[in-house]
């Protein structure tokens, strides 16, 4: 699983930080999503999976190939 996130498009939501949280943050002054393991482990891809669908400006995206 490879994760790519558009800052720009990002609305500062935090569900993605609250879900998985190994994977994403949000910038202290902004609140704009950071990503912290773009190659997460497979223990985390289904809170992964879930913040994609949340995510309410499809800020996030997923890239299931090796």
């Amino acid at each position: 699983m490879n994760i790519a996130v558009d800052r720009d498009k990002c609305c500062g939501a935090g569900q993605c930080a609250l879900l998985a949280p190994e994977v994403f943050d949000q910038g202290e002054d902004d609140g704009i999503v950071i990503l912290l393991d773009p190659s997460p482990a497979e223990r985390f891809h289904a809170a992964v999976r879930e913040a994609v669908d949340v995510c309410p400006a499809s800020a996030i995206t997923v890239d299931l190939r090796p």
